[in-house]
């Protein structure tokens, strides 16, 4: 296979190297020092730099004043992001939108679509469910009454529900299918409570009672969900792989300065054995990631559906990037809890990235399940 990057694709890279360059990690304060949200918002300032470098419109069609980009343009944007701790909902915003621009009404792309492009409003996703452990769509009911859709139910750990105008919900009918609903900030019904991730960023509770929607702004297209799932899974992989790239060049120049017995550590068998474990962790996550990215993209058919690969992929964004923010804490010493150094910030991300969208036991299940229902031959 050849995952060369197209022109556009790394032109998107380029521009996103560009306006990262000037953020800081650690310009909030340490979770570990704050016992509620580091910030209120996310970074607005940021925000408004990655508008005016159209990276927010990637994924949408011109006719939204979008490039027209894929999956794969996307994810290089969110590695680089991952690698400064980016404050934005980049991730969410652009793939409800792509979501909307897919599967939604009409009115709702007009009413949306051009105005997310511009950085003028947030999307997010409600996407772990009741408890994070159980599928998203499971913890909303969905009904029609009339010629209105009514919600209700609970989705935890929204990410930026506070700061978006609109959240996308996954709910199920009485008839087992699964249905987007397209919720206002402060719509009658919905109500928010505060939650607080690892990486001490401000989430939502977000519960639904009896809300009504008009039929605009409900999506009921087949296969709606399960496309959004994959692309915010694919997503978070390239999150943790960005963020895993960056912490491991931080212990290679750490253990290069890093002294003892008059040697780099680094030059230590049993430290340049560890950090080599690391890179193949990483080099195995980026084979994954731009695999799924691309069954994404291309709508491709292979042996499992895209569904696979994205599995794949996240069980080792997961599983990888623990491994190499704890041996790099390792290779840090006491050093790499210091709370003036940055590494403390990238392992609370990780857990984080970790754990959303479900574990890598979830996805190894998951995984099992289709190699179940499509034997290999």
């Amino acid at each position: 296979m050849d995952f060369t990057f197209t022109e556009e694709q790394q032109a998107a890279a380029e521009a996103a190297k560009g306006v990262f360059a000037g953020v800081a990690p650690d310009a909030v304060p340490s979770p570990a020092l704050t016992p509620g949200a580091v910030a209120e918002s996310h970074d607005r300032a940021l925000w408004a730099g990655l508008a005016d470098a159209d990276l927010l419109s990637l994924l949408l069609d011109e006719r939204y004043g979008g490039a027209g980009l894929d999956a794969i343009a996307l994810c290089l944007v969110l590695r680089e992001s991952a690698r400064v701790l980016a404050r934005v909902p980049l991730l969410e915003s652009s793939a409800a939108a792509a979501a909307v621009q897919a599967f939604g009404s009409d009115e709702a792309k007009s009413a949306l679509l051009a105005r997310a492009g511009r950085g003028e409003i947030v999307l997010t996703v409600a996407a772990h469910g009741r408890t994070g452990h159980d599928p998203a769509e499971l913890a909303v009911t969905a009904r029609q009454d009339g010629g209105a859709w009514v919600l209700d139910g609970v989705q935890t750990a929204v990410p930026w529900a506070y700061d978006a105008d609109v959240t996308v919900v996954p709910a199920h009918t009485a008839t087992g299918r699964t249905v987007l609903a397209l919720v206002p900030r402060a719509h009658a019904g919905a109500v928010l409570a505060e939650q607080f991730s690892t990486s001490g960023e401000r989430l939502g509770e977000l519960r639904l009672e009896s809300v009504r929607l008009t039929a605009r702004d409900v999506i009921d297209a087949d296969g709606a969900w399960e496309w959004l799932r994959d692309l915010l899974a694919t997503g978070t992989c390239a999150l943790a792989l960005g963020l895993g790239e960056r912490v491991l060049r931080m212990t290679g120049e750490y253990t290069s300065e890093r002294q003892q017995f008059g040697f780099p550590i680094a030059t230590f068998q049993a430290v340049a054995v560890q950090a080599a474990d690391r890179y193949i962790d990483l080099r195995a996550m980026e084979a994954t990631l731009w695999q799924a990215a691309w069954r994404i993209a291309s709508g491709a058919p292979g042996a499992l559906p895209a569904a696979g690969d994205v599995a794949v992929a996240k069980i080792w964004a997961a599983e990888g990037v623990r491994r190499v923010v704890q041996t790099a804490q390792h290779l840090h010493g006491g050093f790499g809890a210091d709370v003036d150094y940055p590494l403390h910030r990238y392992h609370a991300w990780a857990k984080h990235l970790e754990l959303s969208l479900g574990p890598a036991a979830a996805h190894e299940e998951a995984l099992g399940d289709l190699l179940a229902a499509h034997p290999l031959a």
